[in-house]
């Protein structure tokens, strides 16, 4: 499959995704020729008529918008959307993370679709309760745990 990377795609979250999603071409709006600032109602006709089959995205608020909603719906192409609220390093962490627990599946579902699909690919929990475990072994020992007094 074609995966066009929308604009407001990360150049680090890219360089992710060309790492880990083999088997699928991978190209970022930003990367073709007169491309940039393409409106979202213009640009899923265009990627139709590029060849492409998935567009990928971060923008929740399209599918709120009627003018970009028909486009969506008319060009037949997947869509793709994830989820990035956070700012800096963390935020990009997050992205990627989201993406590559996510698109993998995501495209091997599509590849077999039976029309066109909207994918939501569901957010990494950035909360430090969900994503680390910390201990202090002086308090809470883990078994087998040495002690050291």
């Amino acid at each position: 499959m074609r995966l066009l990377l929308d604009e407001n795609v990360s150049r680090p979250l890219h360089q992710a995704i060309a790492a880990f999603v083999l088997g699928h071409e991978i190209v970022h709006l930003l990367d073709l020729d007169r491309w940039s600032g393409t409106r979202d109602e213009n640009l899923y006709p265009r990627a139709v008529t590029e060849g492409f089959h998935v567009i990928l995205t971060n923008d929740a608020r399209q599918m709120q918008r009627p003018r970009e909603v028909e486009a969506i719906a008319a060009s037949g192409l997947h869509r793709i959307e994830y989820p990035h609220k956070h700012p800096g390093l963390v935020g990009i962490g997050l992205a990627i993370a989201t993406v590559a627990a996510g698109l993998p599946t995501a495209l091997a579902l599509l590849v077999g679709a039976n029309g066109q699909r909207l994918v939501t690919l569901r957010g990494i929990d950035p909360a430090p309760a969900s994503r680390l475990r910390v201990v202090d072994p002086a308090l809470a020992p883990p078994k087998y745990w040495p002690d050291l007094t």
